[in-house]
């Protein structure tokens, strides 16, 4: 057994687990980044577009660039990094965490660390998730995996493609799968909105004139050998009707039909998770419920801008040198989600310092307020021009913010939408 010992192991090499590993050597730890593949960067590497970097490193970048710039902040560390390796468990110490991980090159390697940085990422929905239909030709593919054969292998699933959901994935394969030459029919929504950016359905669809079917479903997939044709049924009232049913024909069909925290390893440990956003449970210092071990990034909840992850995790990496150096919050003030918000990310609040939340409301709205009340009673206000499901909303709460606000031990804030 190869045995190794750290003050942190960060469980994944994407945005978030970087930006983490960077931010815990900058307090002068020693870390590792243990990470299943046999590189860094994670899923930015297939992400060729920009539109990336704008707020952490103040330049528009691709997927790749903004992964690169990563890369050599990490390589300027002393991280340790332990690639092509899988984490099969971690067990608690008097010390800390022995992490056990899997390795082509060293075999069981087994790490104790004082502190654990959950880093997973995310995966993509599939078929069996939708439960959509039909028979099971081939030309069915997840968004994610079409963009990594085109961007990475050099191959094209297809020449006539529907795509299943409008998340951000689907709407930007759109987009190139038509520069690739191939002819896109229609992206198909089931919710009476978009699922992606404002920004992707004006560059991806709109400018492509590419057509979006809201508050439709792909009611079925038809083909023998591979992907014929699927069948569109709209929703009225949140019921197909079948009787208008179209038909269009395509030989693939990409499906962007939402993504799943990573959160296998988290439970396994005994890590509580929030079953509005299937991440981890998680205080005002980003701990989860089993001390020492923390989450940040899209393990933790769904983020539509890697810049939001790597400003999540960086904060995450502060936050465990702070309780490695014993320092602990003297209260922390839980928050939920009131009217017409999903969820709020963290679950409490320090009012000793500033802090950010991250939320995504439940409905559509122009000039809309975000509403804090203490204890229901309003503390502060902020309007924002538009809300929608697909788009985070951060909001930051500083000290001065708090400072008349009555807190108690039993306080509790809420964050609603008006």
């Amino acid at each position: 057994m190869h045995e190794q010992s750290f003050d942190v192991a960060v469980i994944g090499g994407g945005a978030a687990g970087m930006a983490a590993a960077v931010e815990v050597c900058r307090h002068n730890l020693s870390c590792a980044i243990v990470e299943r593949v046999s590189y860094l960067g994670g899923i930015l590497l297939q992400c060729i577009h920009n539109g990336f970097g704008l707020q952490e490193f103040k330049q528009e970048l691709t997927g790749p660039e903004f992964a690169e710039e990563q890369i050599r902040q990490v390589k300027e560390t002393d991280t340790a990094l332990f690639l092509d390796t899988t984490v099969d468990s971690m067990e608690d110490t008097e010390t800390g965490k022995e992490v056990y991980c899997y390795s082509r090159e060293r075999g069981i390697v087994k790490l104790n660390v004082r502190a654990v940085i959950l880093a997973m990422g995310c995966r993509e929905r599939n078929r069996g998730n939708i439960g959509t239909p039909g028979t099971r030709p081939a030309g069915v593919f997840t968004a994610g995996l079409a963009q990594r054969l085109v961007n990475v292998e050099g191959f094209i699933p297809g020449r006539n493609v529907v795509i299943v959901g409008s998340g951000d994935i689907g709407l930007i394969m759109a987009r190139r799968m038509t520069w690739v030459g191939a002819r896109v029919h229609a992206v198909v929504e089931i919710q009476p909105y978009p699922s992606g950016l404002t920004r992707n359905i004006v560059q991806c669809l709109n400018d492509f004139e590419i057509p979006l079917y809201l508050s439709h479903v792909v009611s079925r997939i038809e083909g023998r050998d591979r992907v014929e044709r699927v069948a569109i049924t709209p929703l009225e009232n949140g019921i197909p009707n079948e009787e208008k049913t179209f038909h269009v024909p395509c030989d693939t069909l990409l499906l962007s039909v939402g993504l799943v925290p990573e959160n296998e390893l988290s439970e396994n440990a005994g890590v509580q998770l929030n079953p509005q956003t299937n991440g981890a449970v998680v205080d005002s210092t980003m701990m989860t419920s089993v001390p020492g071990v923390f989450s940040c990034g899209n393990v933790l909840h769904v983020h539509d801008l890697a810049d939001y992850v790597a400003e999540e995790a960086r904060r995450t990496g502060a936050y465990v040198a702070a309780w490695l150096d014993n320092e602990r919050p003297s209260l922390q003030i839980p928050i939920r989600a009131g009217a017409n918000v999903r969820y709020v990310s963290p679950g409490r609040f320090n009012p000793e310092r500033p802090d950010k939340l991250y939320l995504r409301t439940l409905i559509v709205k122009n000039n809309a307020r975000l509403v804090i009340k203490l204890d229901n009673q309003v503390v502060k206000e902020k309007k924002v021009s538009h809300l929608q499901p697909s788009e985070m909303v951060s909001l930051k709460l500083q000290p001065k913010d708090v400072e008349s606000w009555k807190v108690s031990e039993d306080s509790v804030l809420e964050v609603s939408v008006q």
